[in-house]
């Protein structure tokens, strides 16, 4: 039996989060006060580890942070999480990313010091370590700089060693969205959102989109935020409805999309199913600030597509 059904080689970073209705922020020396304030697990790769953890699965991450407070912060709170920690590397000579969120109601602005978000390399993500896991994700593929050259042959070794793979490139903030074709093909899990889809396809419309994503990754799903999600696998295809729930903050409920759709890769079941939890998580998980704070339980999960008229996994 694996030590970990899951490992995630990814960013770390907090995120401080700033709340008001009507934040308008000014320079000029101006003093704004705020409604709220919160230091949260920040980055996409550790709030799907947190989702993941949340949902009952083993998980071990690999990352690199800094010798400071927000890296001890990040490794403190992802082990409290469920998170296995002991593989993240601490470089005193880096400074840990940080990304101050301002948010407006459902708007908001995203202000970010990288440090040492794309300092992670392949070669820190060692085989002794991927043997003892059963899949191996990666988020923010455009700010890992460091891994991405060697991502692709990080993906083969695994799947040589009988790991699957997952990957959601997240944004490209270049807008570029080169360097994909190798990893993509070694790709076992495919998580875009459906701008993100529609960018790296080149294609104008979501359906030809996932037609072209299915002809290169064997499985995926695309997160189409309010509008619920789209799976596939191979030619067969699956659709869901967002859950009707008070958001507060949306920040990483892609993210936990991502852990409920893993969770249901992995578990075995159907196409239709994984899509239904992982919707599940995405939207429950905007049920209060931060990426982490109401991701859902298993049980929790599960009552929502019960609720929902879903027949049992399979």
């Amino acid at each position: 039996m694996s030590d970990f059904d899951l490992l995630v080689a990814g960013e770390l970073n907090p995120d401080l989060i700033l709340s008001d209705p009507n934040l308008e922020p000014r320079f000029g020396q101006h003093e704004i006060l705020v409604e709220s304030a919160d230091l949260t697990i920040g980055s996409s790769s550790a709030i799907f580890a947190c989702g993941a953890a949340r949902l009952g699965l083993r998980v071990g991450f690999v990352g690199v942070v800094g010798d400071d407070e927000f890296g001890r912060f990040m490794c403190r709170s992802l082990g409290a999480a469920g998170v296995d920690v002991s593989a993240v590397v601490v470089e005193p000579g880096q400074r840990t990313g940080l990304s101050v969120i301002l948010t407006r109601g459902t708007d908001r602005a995203i202000l970010t010091h990288v440090g040492a978000v794309g300092s992670l390399r392949a070669e820190q993500v060692p085989a002794s370590l991927l043997q003892k896991a059963r899949h191996l994700h990666v988020a923010s593929f455009f700010l890992q700089n460091a891994l991405q050259p060697g991502l692709a042959d990080l993906f083969r070794g695994a799947r040589g060693l009988g790991l699957t793979t997952s990957l959601d490139t997240n944004w490209d903030p270049h807008e570029a969205w080169t360097g994909l074709k190798e990893v993509l093909a070694v790709t076992d899990v495919f998580l875009p959102n459906e701008a993100e889809a529609l960018a790296i396809t080149a294609c104008g419309d979501l359906e030809a989109a996932v037609q072209n994503l299915s002809d290169w990754i064997p499985r995926g799903a695309v997160k189409l935020g309010a509008k619920g999600a789209l799976a596939w696998r191979a030619q067969e295809r699956a659709r869901a409805a967002a859950l009707q729930v008070p958001a507060v903050d949306t920040v990483g409920a892609g993210d936990s999309f991502d852990a409920g759709f893993v969770f249901g890769f992995l578990s075995g079941w159907t196409l239709q199913r994984s899509l239904e939890m992982a919707v599940a998580c995405g939207s429950l998980s905007t049920r209060a600030a931060g990426g982490t704070a109401a991701q859902p339980t298993l049980a929790e999960a599960l009552q929502h597509l019960n609720e929902g008229g879903h027949g049992p996994a399979g």
